[in-house]
C-alpha cells in the first residue's frame, strides 16, 4: 500500500472517528430531551454502520502480523 494510500484511509478513518462521537453527542441529547424513540433507534443503527466502517478501515491500516 502506498504513503497516499494510507494517508487517505488514516484521513477518512479520522473524519468518521469524529461523526461517530457527533453521532453519539446527538443521541445522548435526544434521549435527555425525550426525543422519539424510533428516531434515537435510527440515528443508534446509523451510528452502528459507521462503527462498522471504521473497523474495516483500521483493519486496512493496521498490517496482519504472523506470528
Amino acid at each position: 500500500m502506498s504513503d497516499q494510500d494510507q494517508t487517505d484511509i488514516r484521513l477518512e478513518f479520522a473524519k468518521l472517528k469524529q461523526e461517530h462521537a457527533d453521532f453519539d453527542a446527538a443521541i445522548n441529547a435526544m434521549i435527555a430531551t425525550g426525543c422519539d424513540p424510533l428516531q434515537i433507534q435510527r440515528m443508534k443503527k446509523k451510528k452502528l454502520g459507521l462503527k462498522d466502517r471504521l473497523a474495516k478501515l483500521e483493519d486496512r491500516i493496521i498490517p496482519d502480523i504472523i506470528a
